[in-house]
């Protein structure tokens, strides 16, 4: 490394952030990046670990330690290189990613782990301003033509890595614009859309031809793809959201995640949305401890709720992880995001037994639980006798996660084999589907998970597809 001691001579010291009484009232992205003189000296405490365990705690493989000593040394232009070969879309992750590597950084045993999602957002962000993002146009066309199906990050990395290969790529999508999950269900505070837009054009010039507003299975034939495509690969979203069969679930006012936050970003691009869904002035629950659940606390936040609450059937997790023990794995511990921050109740351990009201939703009635081991070992929920609780509900958003992909329509056409989940059946070797021709890869194939493992899964598949027309493949895994 560049600085081999720098990890002992500088401390971690992360991006910053603008005032919540400032972000809530606007839902552009509210993170500065830290100066180029800053953003150097913390690539410098990227120490000489030996074995990088943010390797393998990255899911697309990252060489982290590579392109932070290129960053302390002012190497940009190389640096972007370094990122570009194993991750597609470094503007992407490099705002919404979790950032595992950073728990998985050999630092962290200290808790300062290297900064290296902001390395990362550091690097993509000078490549674009420098020009060094170019299209990277095959030098010869092989003649294959393949369907991607759903233009998330799955789809967008692998029709980027296909199209590259030199093949004919046509990606499809329902809706009006492309992006899926990124699109529509990240809100726009968490990354703004131009940055899904110029990789648009990118593709594009590359060669990618993109057909919005296109249902596969519902108004054009899913065996149509099969028949006019040397290939085809399914890459949409784990959209069957888990629903909560309580009394009073008919009530107007109960509405899934999604149904709350695709508005918002439509009409944050210039749509004009009727009925609009909408948390001003006020009582909102929110059902659902996660990402989606965070996404729904932010926008009622903008939206000038007049409370939000945010239930969590699980217990409260320790603020700090025993390290030992779980070092380098993603650990589970307390976590506050940025839209929590900006004000949200949070409950643990609690459960919505019903909802009430007149001629909408009133009251949330629910009650605490405590998870107790079972005679087989395993953990089970029970109630707490004379714990119930009412809490005011004018609007309620469900957000406790995705089952698997839409059955009804494209994948009943097609006919491919399940698991167990109701995911796609593909293993992580050829991505290839139970019918011939048809691959899988994404939420798709592995369930509702992070925008890095969608892109990991599009690359992969995209080798794999690559293998299966030509024999061979270049393209990384």
């Amino acid at each position: 490394m560049g600085k081999p001691t720098g990890f002992m001579e500088i401390g971690r010291v992360n991006d910053e952030s603008a005032p919540v009484e400032e972000r809530i009232h606007h839902y552009r992205e509210f993170v500065t990046p830290l100066p180029e003189e800053k953003i150097r000296m913390q690539g410098a405490r990227c120490m000489d670990c030996g074995i990088p365990f943010c390797h393998s705690g990255c899911p697309v493989n990252n060489i982290i330690p590579d392109w932070n000593d290129l960053v302390y040394r002012g190497r940009w232009a190389e640096a972007i290189e370094v990122l570009h070969s194993t991750n597609n879309f470094p503007d992407f992750t490099g705002r919404i990613c979790p950032a595992p590597c950073e728990a998985a950084c050999t630092l962290n045993i200290n808790d300062d782990a290297v900064t290296i999602k902001s390395i990362e957002h550091a690097i993509i962000d000078r490549a674009w301003e420098e020009g060094w993002v170019k299209p990277q146009i095959p030098l010869a066309k092989t003649g294959r033509k393949v369907a991607v199906v759903g233009s998330g990050p799955a789809g967008l990395a692998c029709s980027q890595q296909l199209a590259r290969a030199g093949h004919d790529v046509v990606l499809f999508e329902k809706n009006d614009r492309i992006g899926g999950l990124l699109r529509y269900g990240i809100p726009d505070f968490k990354m703004e859309k131009h940055h899904i837009d110029r990789r648009i054009e990118q593709m594009r010039a590359e060669g990618v031809e993109f057909r919005v507003k296109q249902h596969v299975g519902v108004d054009f034939p899913a065996k149509k793809l099969v028949d006019e495509f040397d290939a085809v690969v399914l890459t949409g979203g784990s959209e069957t959201p888990r629903d909560l069969p309580i009394p009073g679930r008919e009530l107007p006012g109960v509405h899934f995640a999604l149904d709350f936050l695709i508005p918002q970003n439509k009409k944050n691009a210039g749509d004009e949305i009727r009925d609009q869904i909408s948390a001003k002035g006020k009582h909102v629950i929110v059902i659902g401890g996660g990402d989606t659940g965070s996404d729904c606390v932010g926008t009622s936040i903008r939206h000038g709720a007049l409370s939000v609450t945010q239930l969590e059937v699980m217990p409260k997790p320790p603020e700090q992880e025993n390290r030992p023990l779980t070092w380098p794995n993603w650990p589970l511990k307390l976590r506050t995001s940025s839209s929590q921050e900006e004000g949200c109740e949070r409950e643990w351990s609690v459960v919505t037994n019903e909802f009430s009201g007149g001629k909408k939703v009133q009251t949330l009635h629910g009650v605490q639980v405590e998870w107790v081991r079972d005679e087989k070992g395993g953990m089970k929920m029970q109630e707490i006798p004379g714990s119930e609780f009412e809490l005011p509900a004018d609007l309620v958003l469900l957000a406790m996660g995705y089952l698997h992909p839409v059955h009804a329509g494209m994948l009943a056409e097609l006919g491919v084999e399940l698991d167990q989940r109701g995911n796609v059946k593909a293993d992580t070797t050829k991505y290839q589907t139970s019918v011939s021709k048809v691959f899988a890869a994404g939420d798709m194939r592995r369930g509702q998970s992070l925008v890095v493992w969608a892109i990991r899964e599009g690359r992969q598949a995209a080798r794999a597809v690559d293998e299966f027309l030509m024999g061979r493949s270049e393209l990384p895994r």
